[in-house]
């Protein structure tokens, strides 16, 4: 009892510093063997009312809608209506595969090398509009390939769209009635939804941007534009609940499962860090399960520690704010083994000014760094970079993130590579100007 009583402290400590009474705030579920030794709500859940966020309250859930899409798809091939290695043309005739084979398991593995659609401006343009999801697959269908199918790993939206088109055409049902009558009912999630802005949803939270003149309403979305990537809305409270059905075949096998805990291998036998729905990665010899959601207004993470049995979700309702350091953090002190941070060093601005620069990913990503009164800042968002060896920085505020910057033999700087906590690598080319 005592020591459980240490560890709501020590995460309530935590929390504390992150989240102020008078702002948009968050609801934080944590559970170890099956127990929930926490969970509060911090901030408001709507400013303009002056209501206080609760544990209980509602929240949009972004691409943690993903895991849910994937073991949709898992409980399908379990049923025998599909198989992972399925080509997409065996649901999706009409879809130019541009002479690649593409499998179901390149969309849940973000390896198909398809054109992700939140990359295309001129569809978000049109985001209060509602679309049909065959109007969402037009968008991106007949765009040239990123790479060649399973050579690499790129997160990928459009991939998720397309499992949801694959979901109703296998089992003739649209996706809300999916996961709706097979995953929500089945287990009881009574205050989880597909999310629809016009809906009256009790105790649903209010989204909200940051902007230098103070906090706004998050813009109107239609969630027909997530579709099966990112629609869905849910409680900690709810989440708490699927993360324990996956301890069991309440849905799928756990054999099935597995593959969804697995990182994928590419083409070349390399392995990425992503699974199905889900990301992969390990912390002081304990696998963790993981992924985040951001969409218009909110800002989410959880974590599962299967070896410890322990889950952790924070749901906020502000856009721009990354929950990951925090319920990284929480997981370290759930599982004994508190996060410590990287300790800064001192960089000269010689050094520093080699990285300056444009790096680009593609033609839709792209990053810069500069300096500013001796510090290196990421610029998009604004981050000041905090410096561990001569080569590798961390954003302030986001110490489980590194960003490390490669050179050549005269020591000019030509890449850049970004690690987040949960595995995720990205790279991008310097720019010459």
């Amino acid at each position: 009892m005592e020591d459980s009583k240490v560890l709501f402290q020590s995460i309530d400590d935590l929390v504390r510093k992150t989240c102020k009474p008078d702002e948009p705030g968050a609801a934080v579920i944590v559970v170890k063997d099956s127990k929930t030794v926490y969970r509060e709500g911090f901030g408001m859940a709507n400013l303009e009312l002056g209501v206080p966020i609760k544990p209980d309250m509602v929240f949009r859930i972004g691409s943690i809608t993903k895991q849910f899409t994937a073991v949709a798809t898992l409980m399908l091939a379990d049923q025998g209506i599909l198989a992972i290695d399925d080509p997409i043309t065996n649901f999706l005739p009409e879809y130019p595969t541009q002479g690649h084979l593409i499998t179901v398991e390149h969309l849940l593995t973000h390896t198909s090398g398809i054109k992700s659609y939140t990359e295309l401006p001129e569809l978000w343009a049109s985001s209060r509009n509602d679309f049909t999801v065959q109007q969402i697959i037009d968008a991106f269908k007949n765009r040239p390939l990123d790479f060649t199918t399973g050579e690499e790993c790129s997160y990928n939206n459009s991939g998720y769209i397309l499992l949801g088109a694959i979901i109703e055409k296998s089992s003739g049902l649209t996706y809300e009635q999916f996961v709706q009558h097979n995953i929500f009912d089945r287990l009881g999630m009574k205050n989880s939804y597909y999310d629809d802005p016009v809906r009256v949803i009790p105790h649903r939270v209010s989204g909200y941007n940051k902007s230098a003149k103070g906090y706004t309403n998050a813009a109107y979305l239609s969630m027909t534009l997530p579709f099966a990537g990112g629609s869905l809305a849910s409680t900690v409270d709810d989440l708490a609940i699927w993360d324990t059905a996956l301890y069991s075949e309440q849905l799928v096998k756990q054999e099935t499962l597995r593959r969804a805990f697995t990182p994928f291998r590419l083409n070349d036998g390399s392995m990425t860090e992503f699974g199905y729905g889900w990301t992969v990665s390990e912390y002081e010899g304990h696998r963790l399960i993981q992924h985040g959601g951001g969409v218009s207004g909110f800002a989410n993470y959880a974590i599962r520690v299967p070896d410890q049995h322990v889950f952790v979700a924070v749901l906020s309702n502000l856009s721009g704010y990354s929950p990951e350091q925090l319920v990284f953090e929480i997981v370290g002190l759930a599982i004994g083994k508190p996060y410590k941070e990287p300790i800064p060093i001192e960089v000269s601005p010689e050094i520093l000014c080699r990285y300056e620069g444009k790096y680009r990913k593609n033609a839709a990503m792209e990053w810069q760094f500069t300096v500013e009164n001796g510090q290196l800042i990421y610029r998009n968002p604004r981050y000041e970079l905090v410096p561990i060896s001569t080569n590798e920085f961390f954003p302030k505020g986001l110490s489980v993130s590194r960003i490390i910057f490669k050179t050549d033999s005269l020591s000019e700087a030509i890449s850049v590579e970004i690690r987040r906590r949960d595995g995720t690598i990205l790279r991008a080319k310097k720019v010459n100007q």
